[in-house]
């Protein structure tokens, strides 16, 4: 029975296994176990000695892999199923979001101290983020383990003095660099722009920067997975997305693919969050943003929990993008809101529904739709709008406002 090895910060955490059947199965390693300080995994794979089985080890850890066309253009490069999960991660499970190495068993123990980046020309940065579309996380390049969940082409950085480099091996990357793609011109500035407004309305958002490599527009996103130790090390912070935490697979992270509900997000930050009371305020926050930028695109892997020691909160967000800036992506919102089933007819009585079913109050509700539209309104008139996208986003959402607004 093949096996990979589950490392946090060089400490063995458990093994994943691959039964002849092809199935996978997860077990904690009892060292692991008897650790005062472990922290399980997921909200699905408790700490326990029993092996997990399939339906439950598969929903993590497929859920670290990259999705879709990304996916299938790995597999096919490496020579494997694009359905094998385990041949995936012992390919590309190097650095992964949260804590997690992922290596085979038949290597030795990612030390910490090991870490190594290959700097990049200009000239050799061009080229790898010209490659990303038909060779995704740079798969198959020499030395480069790499994963990052989504369909969207990414690439994890390590972002220093104005340098990026490739992390080496298992080292950990700092920052995730995102390419525009051509057929959505533009995203790069308006994903800039919607993070940027969301920092300056008071959301919990890591910081961004757009840059200019050869001639594509690309968004530098600083990992919120990562920290500085005080000697200089990054240092992984272990995370899941409510997809993960929740037990739905990536390929159902659409409601109307039977994935997760904005009742079940907010049952889940009720009992799993070690602040639940702050983490739903915030959440609804962001809930009601991504209305207000016109983000359809809101689905359960984009919200996720950060771990660390017995704290578990909800993390920044992240992928705040105006998908109403493309009039061929679907206006259906990832998960309803109320009875609305697309972005653009979202009233506040279709959060107040939400706010009824969730018993959240209906005044509590109010106010903080009325809250995000004027700290909006405030934020926007403040900016200095350069880019042609930006005029454009800024004007979806002033128009999204007036139907918002009380």
């Amino acid at each position: 029975m093949k096996g990979l090895n589950i490392y946090w910060d060089g400490e063995l955490v458990g093994k994943l296994y691959q039964r002849e059947d092809g199935l996978l199965k997860f077990q904690y390693d009892e060292t692991w176990l008897s650790n005062p300080d472990a922290i399980a995994l997921s909200r699905c794979l408790p700490l326990q000695q029993k092996v997990f089985p399939y339906n439950k080890t598969r929903i993590f850890f497929s859920g670290l892999l990259p999705e879709a066309g990304p996916r299938s253009k790995i597999a096919s490069i490496l020579g494997l199923s694009v359905e094998n999960d385990f041949g995936l991660l012992g390919e590309l499970g190097g650095d992964c979001a949260g804590a997690l190495t992922i290596t085979p068993e038949t290597q030795e123990s990612p030390s910490i101290t090991k870490i190594s980046y290959r700097g990049l020309s200009d000239t050799e940065l061009s080229n790898l983020v010209t490659q990303l579309p038909s060779r995704p996380l740079l798969a198959d390049e020499e030395g480069v383990r790499l994963s990052l969940a989504g369909a969207q082409d990414k690439l994890p950085v390590a972002y220093q003095n104005g340098s990026i480099s490739l992390p080496i091996s298992n080292s950990p990357s700092t920052h995730i660099l995102k390419p525009e793609p051509q057929r959505f011109p533009g995203l790069a500035f308006n994903e800039a722009f919607c993070m940027r407004l969301a920092k300056s309305v008071g959301l919990n958002v890591p910081s961004v920067e757009t840059v200019k490599i050869g001639e594509t527009d690309c968004l530098l996103i600083e990992r919120y997975d990562r920290r500085q130790d005080s000697s200089g090390r990054t240092e992984r912070i272990h995370q899941e997305d409510f997809c993960q935490a929740l037990g739905f697979p990536p390929e159902k992270k659409y409601q109307k693919e039977n994935g997760p509900t904005l009742s079940n997000c907010i049952k889940l930050i009720r009992e799993w969050s070690t602040i639940p009371v702050l983490d739903i305020s915030s959440f609804i926050d962001g809930v009601i943003f991504n209305s207000l930028i016109g983000n359809a695109d809101a689905h359960g892997k984009n919200f996720s929990f950060l771990y660390q020691g017995s704290s578990r909160r909800l993390a920044p967000f992240y992928d705040l993008v105006c998908t109403l800036a493309w009039p061929e992506i679907t206006k259906n919102l990832a998960m309803r809101i109320g009875s609305a089933q697309m972005v653009t007819e979202v009233t506040l009585s279709h959060f107040q529904q939400l706010a009824e079913r969730e018993k959240l109050g209906s005044t509590f509700m109010k106010e903080r739709v009325q809250r995000m539209c004027n700290r909006v309104t405030q934020a926007l008139s403040a900016s200095r709008l350069e880019e042609a996208v930006e005029l454009k986003v800024s004007e979806i959402i002033q128009g999204r406002m007036k139907t918002l607004q009380i």
